[in-house]
C-alpha cells in the first residue's frame, strides 16, 4: 500500500483526529479510506444518473413516469 502525506489546516485535522476516535474507524488512515469510498460511490451514482438521463433525453417521448424509473433504478442498484 502506497504512502501519501496530506496537509490539512488546524480544524480539519481536529476533525478527522475526533471522527477517527468515535470508534467507527480504527485510525485517521480508516476515516480517509471511507471518504475516498463514498466519494466514489457518488460520483459512480451521479454518473449512471447521467447514463440515464442522456438516454431517455435521445429516446424521445418516453410512456413511463418517473415512478417507473426510480422502480427500475431500485431493481439495477439490488434495493428492490
Amino acid at each position: 500500500m502506497a504512502t501519501m502525506n496530506v496537509s490539512l489546516p488546524d480544524e480539519m485535522k481536529i476533525w478527522v483526529e475526533r471522527q477517527a476516535q468515535t470508534g467507527l474507524y480504527s485510525n485517521v488512515s480508516d476515516y480517509v479510506h471511507s471518504l475516498i469510498r463514498h466519494d466514489l460511490q457518488r460520483k459512480d451514482k451521479i454518473a449512471y444518473m447521467q447514463t440515464l438521463f442522456t438516454e431517455g433525453f435521445e429516446s424521445g417521448v418516453s410512456e413511463k413516469n418517473i415512478s417507473d424509473l426510480l422502480t427500475e433504478s431500485r431493481k439495477i442498484a439490488g434495493k428492490s
